[in-house]
């Protein structure tokens, strides 16, 4: 299909789908099935997903630059490329398609909120032999308790972005306090047990 055809029918679709979920919620409201609300919440979502996708292809064939992007989405040009590029291999010129831990980002996101409400074993869980070495409950509940103090109570967490580098998948999630926001780190390596673990501002 062209590319005005595909662009045709993902508009399409993401109309059909927000007034399937518009219905879904508004008879959730008075009776309805709340698990039919979240299944066309998470069909828009993917639908929302690839037309974020064919729309930063697009602003990138007419010329736009990473930082661009970066700014088009309040995030930083490096975020916007590891979320969206299409990386080439240097080497042999052909496209670089990393594959990702399966569901790393839900378990990042358990993990962070485990760090949020204070849960250190369960943060803990998961670690690789040298991380549980590295960083034990106390270091985590210290980092956290710095992280409140420069910027306030913990508020709500954002969307999270995965990527390949090297063997590892790595997971980044905004974290917004009252004051400011940080991105958790979640490094998985192939057997889904936690190798890095960060708080960057």
């Amino acid at each position: 299909m062209d590319e005005t055809g595909d662009v045709e029918r993902i508009a399409g679709q993401i109309g059909e789908l927000a007034v399937r979920l518009a219905g879904e919620l508004t008879r959730f409201e008075g009776s309805g099935e709340p698990l039919a609300a979240l299944g066309a919440a998470r069909e828009l979502a993917e639908a929302l997903d690839t037309a974020l996708q064919a729309t930063v292809d697009r602003a990138r064939a007419v010329g736009r630059t990473w930082r661009e992007i970066g700014d088009a989405l309040g995030t930083t040009r490096q975020a916007a490329f590891q979320r969206f590029g299409r990386p080439v291999d240097p080497r042999t010129g052909e496209p670089m398609t990393g594959e990702t831990l399966p569901g790393a980002a839900d378990k990042a996101v358990e993990l962070l909120a485990a760090i949020t409400e204070g849960r250190w074993a369960d943060v803990r869980q998961d670690f690789d032999d040298r991380m549980r070495v590295a960083v034990d409950e106390d270091h985590l509940a210290k980092v956290w308790a710095s992280v409140v103090a420069s910027i306030g109570a913990y508020e709500g967490m954002g969307e999270p972005f995965t990527h390949p580098v090297g063997p590892h998948t790595v997971v980044d999630i905004p974290l917004r306090c009252e004051a400011g926001e940080v991105t958790g780190r979640v490094v998985y390596d192939g057997d889904g047990r936690v190798a890095g673990l960060w708080l960057r501002p």
